[in-house]
């Protein structure tokens, strides 16, 4: 590419940066593409990138927990000027790492080192950066030394002469060290320690950076596993939330159709999951009482037109866009569809819902998350809970011993943030299924209030820090949600397992109260089925004779050819 062309493309993106009052400075521009060009090889130049944006879908919902609130690292908010107070805490993080160093080693060495992989600096970062060689080198440099300062006193329970103004500060770092737009590649930590090491020893600097991460990554984890993290894994990944993200979901495949371990047997995807009548206890009077009924609905009868066509659509069709919590605390509102269409024995009634199935909607994807069930109701329903040591790769339900278990969850100050991030990172950066951002939906779901918590805190699934149960459920109600619909095969068969359990457990109770109060007075049904049947006749009678909408409007009309009234 020649010169003229570098320029006339500098010219076009510096209009671009202006239109959206961006300063560019072209020269600068110029000179780093050439060089790149000069330098790097293609497969180098077009390396993926792992410190992204977060996606503004997410951030919208609370941006605080997206954005460094007191230390800026990296170059993404280096320019904020609300961060620069905290400039002098790295400044001394900075002069304590170069008393570390070996020999007659100085901070400018560790400059000087990161001058000469610019491209490998800038390479994890989805923006273009702005910043010149030395300014980047610098900053890279400086808070290098400074996190790495702190993660090797927060494991031996040290404070940094930053927490001496506020203890809250420790927590906070690490929220901030844990967000997305935040990150620094972990290859900086490895300069900076093999400085510590005669003649710049980077295996003994790499076995001292994976001992440090292992023990934060598995620290701040909010998810506990008794899976070990594998030290290789810190020289794969390009930084810490990346890391913490494969330590909690170290392999797809697990969560996969096959990686699931004696999935509990399902009803079909495209059968409903509640059905009011087990066909293998056939009850002998339902027949009777459905003849009857079946008779009264054949009527050509206004009256029993206006029922089965105009009032049963409605209520059905008001039901089916009940909210889904409403739902979960009525859950015979969805039984009720098959039964009241098997007595009415309406066909049009199913064409007018326009194939609206209450019991099939836990089927769908999008609604799994609303439709399952709180932890209180699955209580009351006779659902067990029971940590899972496996983590997230431990999710099932148990349909022998109805038994749902979860991954034991850590909630702090730093449990919200850190799984928002996570969800972050995962959003914009992994091809597969959105493992975390499922778990976080499942969570939402079944957990509601207080009671809630405290079920799962009783359990051992929940080990609550935080101020009350209230503020817990409260997290996971304002948890956010997946970016787009990914389906996790092994989250999905608990999730059906769950509702399939409750929906055996609806049509159970129902089928008793059926039995006991209705098909046990089938002699009253079928006589009160006979007068109004015999009613209905007489009136149809009189209203062939005399015009009945006179006094009762248009719910007596004749139906008119072509379908009006």
């Amino acid at each position: 590419m020649s010169l003229s062309e570098l320029q006339a493309r500098a010219r076009f993106v510096q209009s671009a940066a202006a239109s959206a009052g961006v300063h560019f400075d072209e020269d600068r521009w110029v000179n780093h593409v050439r060089r790149s060009l000069e330098r790097e090889a293609a497969d180098e130049l077009g390396a993926a990138a792992k410190v992204f944006d977060v996606p503004a879908v997410l951030r919208e919902t609370k941006p605080e927990a997206y954005l460094p609130q007191h230390f800026a690292l990296g170059p993404y908010h280096c320019g904020r000027p609300e961060l620069r107070d905290m400039e002098r805490y790295k400044l001394a993080a900075a002069k304590r790492a170069e008393k570390l160093f070996a020999g007659d080693r100085k901070f400018d060495h560790l400059v000087q080192n990161l001058l000469g992989m610019q491209d490998r600096m800038r390479a994890p970062y989805h923006r273009f950066l702005e910043l010149n060689e030395q300014t980047l080198a610098w900053m890279m440099a400086i808070d290098t030394c400074f996190l790495l300062d702190f993660l090797e006193r927060y494991h031996r329970d040290e404070a940094t002469d930053m927490v001496c103004s506020a203890g809250n500060w420790i927590d906070a770092t690490v929220r901030d060290a844990m967000m997305l737009e935040n990150q620094l590649p972990l290859f900086l930590f490895s300069e900076a320690l093999a400085l510590r090491h005669p003649n710049a020893d980077h295996a003994a600097a790499t076995d001292e950076l994976q001992a440090v991460l292992g023990r934060f990554i598995k620290e701040v984890s909010p998810i506990k596993t008794i899976a070990e993290l594998v030290l290789a894994d810190a020289a794969k990944h390009a930084h810490m939330l990346e890391l913490l993200y494969h330590f909690l979901v170290p392999d797809a495949s697990v969560f996969d159709g096959n990686g699931c371990r004696d999935p509990p047997p399902m009803v079909p995807a495209d059968e409903c999951t509640i059905n009011m009548l087990d066909p293998s206890q056939p009850l002998p009077d339902y027949d009777k009482v459905k003849q009857a009924c079946v008779q009264v609905s054949s009527l050509d009868v206004a009256p029993v037109r206006y029922i089965r066509e105009s009032l049963v659509p409605r209520l059905m069709t008001m039901a089916s866009s009940l909210p889904g919590k409403i739902m979960r605390k009525v859950p015979l509102l969805s039984a009720a569809v098959p039964l009241v269409t098997k007595l009415m024995g309406a066909t049009d009634v199913e064409a007018r819902l326009k194939g609206v199935n209450l019991g099939c909607i836990i089927n769908s994807p999008l609604a799994q998350e609303t439709m399952i069930p709180t932890v209180a109701t699955l209580a009351r329903w006779g659902v067990r809970f029971a940590p899972a040591p496996d983590g997230i790769a431990g999710i099932s339900f148990d349909a022998a011993t109805a038994t749902l278990s979860l991954p034991i969850v850590t909630l702090d100050g730093n449990t919200e943030v850190v799984l928002r991030n996570l969800v972050a990172y995962e959003a914009v950066a992994v091809r597969g299924p959105l493992v975390l951002a499922r778990y976080t939906e499942l969570m939402n779901g079944i957990v509601d209030t207080a009671k809630d918590v405290k079920i799962l805190r009783q359990s051992g699934v929940v080990v609550n820090r935080l101020k009350s149960d209230k503020e817990a459920a409260d997290l996971w109600n304002g948890m956010c949600r997946a970016t787009r619909l990914s389906k996790v095969p092994r989250l999905d068969a608990a999730i059906r397992g769950v509702n399939a359990h409750r929906s055996r457990r609806v049509a159970a109770r129902a089928q008793k109260l059926l039995r006991k109060y209705v098909f046990k007075s089938w002699r009253m049904l079928t006589l009160l089925a006979a007068v109004v049947l015999l009613l209905m006749t007489a009136l149809q009678t009189f209203c062939s004779v005399y015009q009945c909408n006179r006094w009762f409007g248009t719910v007596f009309e004749i139906p008119q050819a072509g379908g009006t009234r």
